[in-house]
C-alpha cells in the first residue's frame, strides 16, 4: 500500500464498493458524439464548478422519497422513506437500521475532457441523520465508472463516523480520499460527464431529516507544470481584510485522536478563521467538550468535526467546506482558481480565500519551514501586490499575519508538481481553494470564469 499526498491510502486491484442501500438505476449518458463542440478554452487550464442549488435544479433529478423544498433557501430532504437498510459503521463496528431516500442528480456535460473531480456539498443534518454523496462518470468513449463514494458526512459523530472510502477505482480512475482523478491521462481517456446521487438517512421513525441546499462539482483539466505565468494583479492592492487569526501551533499535543493534534490542523484552522470572519462560531454549548484550559477551543472543535476517519486526517477539503456551510447563513464549496487575479476579485467583494499549497522552504521566503501540503487563508495584498497570509503555521496568534511574495506564492500554490529536497518530483495542488461567504453575497464575475 501507498500513501498519497493526502493520505489517502489506495490498495491495488481493489475494485468499487457496493451501495448502502439499492437504489433505482438513473438514465445513462449517450455516447459522446463525434465532433460534439467543447467550451472554448479561455485558460491554459480548464476548471468549472456546476452546482445543484436552485429549486428548478432540485425538481429536474430522480426522486425516490425525496422533495424540493420551495423557497429563497431552496434544498432538498426527505419526503417519505424509499425504504430501510442496515448500516454497519467501519470505524465502530455498530450496525444500525435507517430509513433512506435518494435523489439522482440528470447527467452533466462538463463542457471539456476533464482529469480531476471534487464534490461539494452544504447541508445540514440533525441528530439522527447522515448524508452519503456518490458520482458516477462517464468517460469520453462513453463508458461509465463505478458509483463511487465520495464522502459519508453529518455535522455530528455520533451517529456515524463522518469518513470517504478508501480503494475505490477502475481500470482508468481512482477515488483519492476526497478527489476522483483520472489514472493516465495520456491514455487518453478522460472524464466527459458525470451525475451525483445523494442518500439521506433518517433514524427509523424520527420526524427530522437531513437537508441539502446545495450539491456540486469542480471538474479541471489542469495541465502538468511546475511554473506558471505570473498575473498581472492591480485589483485589489492596497485591500487587507479583517480575518481573525489563530495559529494550529498552539494545538500541538490536544486531541491526538484527531489527526496527531494541532501540528496537522491547518485545514481547520483555517476553516475556522474564516467563518469568524462572517461572525459565525462555535457555541459555549458546543465547546464544552474541550479542555477549558485550552487556547481558542474553537479550533479544536473545528479539527474534531472535519476529521475523516478513513483518511485519518482533517484536512478532507469538501468535509472543512461542509463543516463551514453548517454554520447559519453560510455557503462554501472546494475549487480550483486561475490565478491570483481571481484571488483578488475575491479580496476586493470582502471574500477571504483559503488556499492549499506545497513548499520548500527555499521557495517562499520568510516562511522558514517546507511542507507537503499546506493550508491558510489569503486575507489581502500589499499596495505592491505582495500577498497578505493568515498563516496557521506559527508560534502564536499574534504571529499568523504574514506577507509572502507575490511571485512565489502564485508559483507553489498553482503548480501540480514540485522538486522535493532529495531531488524526486511530488504532486502540488493545482490551484485548490475553499471559497467560503453568506449565501445572500454575490460571488464574483469575472469574464471567462466558470470556476465558482
Amino acid at each position: 500500500m501507498t500513501r498519497s499526498r493526502r493520505g489517502a491510502v489506495t490498495v491495488a486491484g481493489a475494485t468499487a464498493f457496493a451501495l448502502i442501500a439499492p437504489a433505482a438505476p438513473a438514465a445513462a449518458a449517450a455516447a459522446p458524439v463525434a465532433g460534439q463542440a467543447r467550451r472554448p478554452i479561455v485558460h491554459d487550464e480548464q476548471i468549472t464548478y456546476q452546482r445543484w442549488a436552485s429549486y428548478p435544479d432540485w425538481r429536474s433529478g430522480t426522486h425516490r422519497g425525496t422533495v424540493a423544498l420551495p423557497g429563497v433557501r431552496t434544498g432538498i430532504t426527505m419526503l417519505r422513506p424509499a425504504g430501510t437498510t442496515d448500516f454497519t459503521d467501519p470505524h465502530t463496528g455498530i450496525t444500525k437500521t435507517w430509513e433512506y431516500a435518494t435523489w439522482t442528480s440528470p447527467v452533466r456535460d462538463i463542457g471539456f475532457d476533464a482529469t480531476e473531480l471534487v464534490a461539494s456539498w452544504n447541508a445540514e443534518t440533525p441528530p439522527g441523520t447522515w448524508i452519503q454523496i456518490e458520482l458516477q462518470g462517464t468517460y469520453n468513449t462513453g463508458e461509465h465508472t463505478p458509483w463511487y463514494v465520495m464522502g459519508r458526512w453529518a455535522k455530528g459523530d455520533q451517529d456515524i463516523k463522518r469518513s470517504t472510502l478508501d480503494g475505490q477505482g477502475d481500470p482508468y480512475s481512482t477515488i483519492w480520499t476526497d478527489t476522483f482523478a483520472i489514472d493516465d491521462a495520456s491514455a487518453g481517456v478522460l472524464l466527459h460527464a458525470y451525475q451525483l446521487r445523494l442518500t439521506l438517512y433518517r433514524a427509523p421513525g424520527q420526524g427530522r431529516s437531513p437537508r441539502v441546499w446545495e450539491l456540486g462539482a469542480m471538474s479541471s483539466n489542469v495541465p502538468d507544470r511546475f511554473t506558471v505565468t505570473p498575473s498581472k494583479g492591480h485589483i485589489a492592492w492596497g485591500i487587507e481584510l479583517p480575518v481573525p487569526r489563530y495559529s494550529q501551533n498552539i494545538h500541538i499535543g490536544e486531541y491526538p485522536e484527531f489527526d496527531g493534534g494541532g501540528e496537522a490542523w491547518c485545514s481547520p484552522t483555517s476553516t475556522e478563521m474564516v467563518v469568524e470572519y462572517w461572525g459565525r462560531r462555535p457555541s459555549a454549548e458546543d465547546l464544552a467538550w474541550v479542555n477549558p484550559e485550552y487556547a481558542d477551543p474553537q479550533v479544536d472543535h473545528a479539527a474534531r468535526y472535519t476529521y475523516d476517519y478513513e483518511y485519518e486526517g482533517a484536512g478532507n477539503w469538501p468535509f472543512n467546506t461542509a463543516y463551514a456551510a453548517s454554520y447559519p447563513g453560510l455557503d462554501a464549496i472546494v475549487t480550483r482558481l486561475h490565478s491570483l487575479d481571481e484571488v483578488e476579485r475575491f479580496i476586493r467583494a470582502g471574500i477571504p480565500v483559503v488556499t492549499s499549497q506545497s513548499f520548500l522552504d527555499t521557495e517562499l521566503d520568510g516562511a522558514n519551514y517546507s511542507t507537503s501540503g499546506h493550508l491558510f487563508v489569503v486575507v489581502g495584498f500589499t499596495k505592491t501586490g505582495d500577498v497578505i497570509i493568515n498563516d496557521p503555521a506559527s508560534s502564536s496568534d499574534e504571529a499568523v499575519r504574514n506577507v509572502y511574495k507575490r511571485s512565489q506564492f502564485e508559483q507553489v500554490w498553482l503548480r501540480t508538481k514540485r522538486h522535493r529536497a532529495d531531488g524526486s518530483v511530488a504532486g502540488g495542488s493545482g490551484g485548490i481553494a475553499y471559497l467560503i461567504k453568506p449565501w445572500w453575497k454575490p460571488w464574483p464575475k469575472v469574464p471567462g470564469s466558470t470556476n465558482w
